[in-house]
């Protein structure tokens, strides 16, 4: 059964930066493991928002932080191509050492709050976000990992230097990465080169979905592919469970 939750609009502080973020959390007293949401281009916008709920109500603290903080402070979108466009071009201003601080800051901040199991920390994030929870993943403090559809992770990172894959054996906890088949921006090799890296160690896993496209588990959009979408919840859940919360 969902629980009840209460949300939050918060700032996380990284220096001198104050990085917006939004917060759910199961209501009353307890002790919860943590999830750092990671926002596709079009920022912490509703679908992001409802997702973070979405976590909270299966019994986690759960916090996006906007990953455009430093280039666009209060950007949200939606999904037309002018959005794409606009969420394209912050993308590329980021840099990958400065997203890992930013995810860090926020990882600190979940450590602060009394609700929050301090070595029970994950992360999940999509199309952008799926390519970030993968830098994410090689932070110390994440023990699960969720990634969808994480566009470059095999040819490049965000800034410059070597592709995000290069990173994998640095990975601590365990990653569940997922993918659709008919998506055009990840093509089957590339998908066939994260499995064979992600296979040298034993507690990752690719679920590759043979009729879904990219952002097939956002129901925002016109790609969302509900039986895809139904299956990698249910898997997500079951990392989440197995690796935090037991």
């Amino acid at each position: 059964m969902a629980r009840e939750i209460e949300t939050a609009h918060v700032n996380v502080s990284n220096g001198d930066l104050e990085i917006a973020a939004y917060l759910a959390a199961p209501k009353g007293a307890g002790s919860y493991p943590a999830i750092v949401v990671l926002q596709e281009i079009f920022g912490v916008n509703t679908h992001i928002r409802e997702l973070t709920e979405r976590i909270a109500k299966e019994g986690y603290v759960a916090i996006a932080p906007a990953l455009f903080q430093r280039i666009a402070p209060g950007f949200e979108a939606g999904y037309t191509p002018q959005d794409i466009e606009i969420g394209r071009k912050y993308k590329q201003q980021t840099t990958a050492s400065e997203l890992l601080s930013d995810i860090q800051a926020t990882i600190d901040y979940l450590k602060h709050q009394p609700q929050v199991k301090k070595d029970a920390i994950g992360c999940i994030g999509f199309c952008f976000g799926g390519h970030v929870a993968y830098l994410a993943a090689t932070l110390n403090d994440i023990k699960a990992t969720a990634s969808f559809y994480g566009a470059g992770i095999a040819t490049d990172t965000p800034g410059s230097g070597s592709p995000t894959i290069t990173r994998t054996s640095e990975i601590n906890g365990t990653l569940y990465a997922f993918f659709g088949m008919v998506d055009p921006s990840i093509p089957v090799q590339q998908v066939d080169q994260i499995e064979a890296e992600l296979e040298k160690s034993h507690s990752h896993r690719v679920f590759r979905y043979d009729k879904a496209d990219h952002g097939f588990f956002c129901d925002h959009r016109a790609s969302y592919h509900s039986e895809a979408a139904a299956d990698a919840w249910e898997q997500v859940k079951q990392l989440f469970n197995s690796k935090l919360a037991s």
